[in-house]
């Protein structure tokens, strides 16, 4: 049986993220506890045994060890059963050569899948969308991505989000548009006349007193 946290409406970037217990093709986990203090990738597929996300759930497979890398663990998630699951995880070994090395949960009852508001009835009233939620040690969501159902995501960008989101708490710094790991970083904005002072004269690329880049 799934058993949920209380929470208020869509989790939003910022919120402490809802806890669960429910089974996996890992056997059955409780989110908080499954986490420990590793980063998460929460995403959901709309349905087994379809194109766009076999070809989703393999990449994710395939660049596991990069998120390992990273002190990430990924989970998947869609309201199929577990048999449904197990089946797909096989016919994907079969086919795609990749197996899932991540669990991912069936949410039969969508009891998860609505307290992450991962079902928008607009696009579908019975499979979750594309959804991804990026979750910080402290059990944070940091980052969320919705694609539609008729469209894969982008892993080199959730891999890019998720550098950019650890460069940012190690340093105290922002990551600028486009940015990659190795590239100059924002320093943040002064808040006070003397942070302004300091900031005038510390070896920055200055292009404004409250745009400064500086290296790592």
């Amino acid at each position: 049986m799934i058993t949920e946290t209380e929470t208020k409406g869509i989790p939003r970037i910022g919120d402490l993220a809802p806890d669960f217990t429910a089974p996996t093709t890992h056997g059955e986990v409780k989110f908080s506890q499954w986490q420990g203090s590793d980063w998460v990738i929460l995403f959901s597929h709309p349905a087994d045994f379809t194109p766009v996300c076999s070809t989703e759930l393999t990449e994710f497979g395939k660049r596991f060890d990069e998120f390992k890398k990273r002190n990430t663990k990924l989970i998947g998630i869609s309201i199929d059963s577990i048999h449904s699951h197990l089946a797909w995880i096989q016919n994907l070994e079969r086919i795609l050569k990749v197996r899932l090395p991540y669990p991912l949960i069936a949410d039969l009852s969508t009891k998860v899948s609505q307290l992450y508001g991962m079902i928008h009835p607009g696009e579908s009233a019975t499979v979750t969308v594309r959804a991804l939620f990026v979750i910080d040690p402290n059990r944070v969501i940091r980052a969320i991505i919705y694609y539609p159902l008729n469209v894969g995501r982008n892993v080199n960008e959730v891999i890019r989000l998720l550098d950019a989101l650890q460069t940012a708490d190690k340093n105290a710094v922002a990551c600028p548009v486009n940015w990659q790991p190795g590239e100059k970083v924002i320093v943040l904005p002064p808040k006070t006349e003397k942070e302004v002072d300091e900031r005038n004269k510390a070896n920055y690329e200055k292009l404004d007193f409250y745009l400064c880049k500086k290296e790592l």
